[in-house]
């Protein structure tokens, strides 16, 4: 299986961090190879016209910006979702790469 490059974005980047730690764990226990990255919302332009990014998830406190991400990444083929709030409230690292995954492989 390829590297997966996952990409979190939230307000301020901060509380995706431990997401990111948790997901990286689930996917190390899966064998999944996965370069998983949490950027603020300000950051995520930026990252996307530099890395190849597979899947964009938001972090439920940017839901707002849905539509202004679908719009970047249409074009770009990238599949977009805003993380499952409870699975963020518990920073279930297991459940959002499993979202992260299905997306992919829509």
């Amino acid at each position: 299986m390829e590297k997966r490059t996952i990409m979190l974005v939230c307000s301020a980047g901060m509380s995706t961090s431990l997401l990111v730690t948790k997901m990286q764990k689930a996917a190390e226990e899966k064998g999944v190879e996965a370069d998983i990255f949490a950027v603020s919302a300000s950051e995520a332009d930026n990252q996307l016209e530099s890395k190849n990014v597979d899947v964009l998830l938001l972090g439920p406190q940017v839901r707002f910006m849905q539509s202004q991400f679908a719009e970047k990444l249409a074009p770009k083929g990238i599949p977009l979702d805003v993380i499952n709030m409870q699975d963020y409230g518990m920073m279930n690292g297991a459940k959002v790469l499993e979202q992260a995954e299905s997306l992919i492989n829509k």
